[in-house]
């Protein structure tokens, strides 16, 4: 049986596991500098910043998680979710549980009047993109994702100077 429960502080070590696991997964292991710390910081208390709850199956077993936030949209002239993290380790994937997860952040979205979900799969996995197909999802292949990130970053927020 599938629970879902909002994750706890306590949970930091965990949710730090699985996010290194789903950098591994998307080639991106080299990437992935969270720490159990950041987790803490920034998932719990006052100021969180990302919703991170914990999948519950069975004998506490952990088999995913999720991770998503709020984003505003001028055009639409209200609040989407974004979820960035969906993740389901891999001795429990095909059992539903991705569906699951999702099935939860939609259920938070629409009963808080959320406009939309929004999330990125990378171009290579076929599998998520397959699952996000059969769900109805519509890909934005017009939009190009950007990112400033490290000495990129740093050059133009120096600019303002």
């Amino acid at each position: 049986m599938l629970s879902i429960r909002p994750a706890t502080i306590q949970d930091a070590p965990l949710l730090n596991i699985m996010i290194h696991e789903l950098a591994q997964y998307d080639r991106l292991g080299d990437e992935a500098g969270v720490t159990e710390e950041a987790i803490a910081r920034d998932g719990f208390g006052p100021r969180a910043r990302n919703s991170a709850p914990s999948l519950r199956n069975g004998a506490d077993k952990r088999p995913g998680m999720r991770c998503f936030f709020e984003f505003y949209s001028t055009f639409q002239g209200r609040a989407g979710l974004f979820l960035d993290d969906l993740f389901v380790r891999p001795p429990f994937r095909k059992q539903g549980i991705g569906r699951a997860l999702l099935a939860h952040v939609a259920g938070i979205a629409w009963k808080e009047d959320y406009f939309c979900i929004r999330w990125e799969v990378l171009d290579w996995n076929s599998a998520a993109i397959g699952f996000y197909r059969e769900l109805g999802a519509v890909f934005l292949d017009e939009w190009r994702a950007a990112l400033l990130i490290g000495d990129a970053l740093q050059a133009v927020a120096e600019e303002k100077k």
